[in-house]
């Protein structure tokens, strides 16, 4: 079955820009977005927010391999970054979170368009389907208050649309 995964960690606020964080933990980020730049009072429902993201999307690592990666490159400044969550979410701060963080986890199963495969190549023990969070990744996740997202989709065409 044709899989295709990424995995990524982001810091995302109202308050703090892409660059403020950039600047706060000294990471550059693999991607930055910036959602409803223009902020529409006729649309209050899509209030702005910057996204901070270091991402994984190297093919053929399982979503633990991928996990570590980008956590590797976050774990020197775990500290820093629960003591941003701290100092941008304080009690005196009504209402929503001054920053929040998550890591995400997005798999693709067959998914054509894609060469990646689950399915366990010559040499392989195992295939990329399992997986698992290490003591090492929860503790960093429970110091820095980072919400874990797996989202999966099924992309098999509908047999009902095909013909």
């Amino acid at each position: 079955m044709p899989l295709r995964q990424y995995v990524y960690f982001a810091l995302s606020s109202r308050r703090v820009t892409a660059q403020e964080i950039t600047d706060l933990l000294g990471i550059e980020p693999d991607e930055t977005r910036v959602i409803n730049p223009r902020r529409l009072p006729a649309d209050p429902a899509k209030p702005f927010c910057q996204v901070w993201k270091v991402v994984c999307r190297e093919p053929g690592l399982h979503v633990d391999e991928q996990i570590a990666r980008v956590l590797g490159r976050l774990r020197p400044q775990t500290d820093r970054i629960a003591e941003l969550m701290k100092q941008f979410n304080s009690a005196e701060d009504e209402g929503e979170p001054g920053l929040e963080a998550w890591l995400e986890v997005v798999r693709y199963f067959n998914d054509d368009e894609q060469e990646e495969t689950g399915q366990p190549q010559e040499g392989e023990k195992h295939n990329l389907f399992g997986w698992a969070l290490d003591r090492e990744a929860i503790e960093f996740l429970a110091a820095t208050g980072t919400l874990l997202d797996v989202d999966e989709y099924d992309m098999t065409p509908d047999a009902r649309t095909a013909g």
